[in-house]
């Protein structure tokens, strides 16, 4: 593809309306204009022969991406740049066609943000090293990556496949817009801001080089975006290698390895991507993603939430359904299994909360089907917690009555 081809490829009405799609999927809030997708849909339709020429001709300027700050599912506060919607659909276009140009080249142990590939994939390649007898693990995380990417590496590792100026003039255009906090635009110097479509292609361009150098030194390892993990076969070799690569992560990157969060050890005693590898091969899920899974119910079952019973049913299946489909991979489920009558109570207290007061849980059973021994648990003064393993709220509220309303865990998933 040639260079002006490169360009008519990026926004020709055909790429364009596929980026537009896929911004409208991925949903999202309005950038530092206001404009929310519909608005920039009619914005687009009126100006876009205008914004093409300065596409270009290189004379486009990006707007500054607002700063939004998030939790972290381990602790601390991530922030994300979130671009205006127009300058959304731009970059989902310039990497659609981008992708094309670079995922070929990419390493067979990336896995992060590329087509056909998931984080599922790379954990089972993961316990293929480790069934080969690679039972040691070397972590490494890069501190603050997407904040501390060096802008001339990047450019210069896009520049061996693409050369037309107008091109690494808007992704340079991309990288150097601001960052609006607290009303103010920051100038950026360094870094990638994660929450734009290029992002993604562009960390795995930058990190491209460090898989060269891993197969160069014949090392079997797995990376998803900036998430690394190599595999070998003693505790001498994992150490050796840690001490090497943060040298050559510093040197040849320009980034520092975390010293605090990086280390070797055994696959079981770790973690990649919410999973562990067992000591028999299995795959489980790790004990910081049933944490997580476990803050979650109680944040989904907490009863002071003003929604009604089809809106909380209808929130549930949501999270658990994404949740299943992301750890269905797990073969080691009895960990799992042990948390779902956790859940399910979690459930009827939630429920028997909402009822309110002694006349509306006495109501509330009658409807169920409890006895009229049973029906005599609506006077109770025990706490909820206590209630909701009783014999009356598991008639009235059973495995099937729950399973009737949407209301699944995990395991039921499986055969649905």
């Amino acid at each position: 593809m040639t260079e002006e081809l490169l360009m008519d490829a990026m926004f020709n009405w055909l790429t364009l309306q596929e980026a537009f799609d896929a911004v409208k999927r991925n949903k999202g809030a309005a950038g530092i204009d206001g404009r929310s997708i519909a608005e920039t849909e009619q914005h687009l339709e009126q100006h876009w022969e205008a914004i093409e020429a300065k596409l270009r001709k290189g004379s486009y300027v990006p707007s500054p991406v607002k700063a939004v700050t998030i939790p972290k599912p381990n602790g601390g506060e991530r922030v994300l740049g979130i671009p205006t919607v127009q300058d959304r659909v731009i970059q989902q276009a310039m990497q659609q066609i981008l992708t094309i140009k670079f995922d070929s080249g990419f390493s067979q142990y990336s896995y992060g943000y590329r087509p056909y590939r998931s984080a599922q994939d790379a954990v089972k390649q993961a316990r293929n090293f480790v069934q080969q007898g690679k039972s040691w693990v070397v972590d490494i995380d890069i501190k603050a990556f997407f904040d501390e990417v060096n802008h001339d590496i990047l450019l210069h590792q896009i520049s061996r496949k693409i050369s037309d100026r107008q091109v690494l003039g808007l992704i340079r255009a991309y990288l150097k817009a601001g960052v609006v906090k607290d009303g103010k635009v920051e100038r950026r110097y360094k870094g990638v801001p994660q929450g734009s479509p290029l992002s993604p292609l562009l960390a795995n361009i930058y990190l491209d080089k460090l898989d060269k150098e891993l197969e160069k030194r014949e090392l079997s390892f797995c990376r998803y975006a900036d998430d690394i993990t190599l595999y070998v076969s003693s505790e001498r070799s994992a150490q050796r290698v840690l001490k090497s690569l943060t040298l050559w992560v510093e040197k040849h990157l320009s980034l520092t390895v975390n010293q605090n969060k990086s280390g070797t050890g055994r696959p079981w005693d770790s973690q990649f991507l919410g999973f562990r590898i067992t000591e028999t091969y299995e795959i489980a899920t790790s004990p910081k993603s049933i944490d997580r899974y476990k803050a979650k119910v109680r944040e989904l079952w907490d009863a002071r939430q003003s929604l009604t019973s089809n809106e909380l049913v209808e929130q549930w299946r949501q999270y658990v359904v994404g949740w299943w489909n992301y750890f269905k991979l797990t073969t080691d489920r009895q960990h799992l299994l042990k948390w779902e009558g956790w859940t399910r109570r979690h459930m009827r207290k939630c429920f028997w909360l909402r009822w309110h007061n002694k006349k509306g849980r006495l109501k509330a059973l009658r409807r169920l089907g409890a006895t009229p021994r049973q029906q005599e648990t609506a006077n109770s003064t025990r706490g909820a917690w206590r209630i909701a393993k009783s014999p009356a709220l598991h008639r009235a509220l059973s495995n099937a009555t729950l399973r009737q309303y949407g209301l699944c865990v995990p395991s039921e998933l499986s055969t649905a």
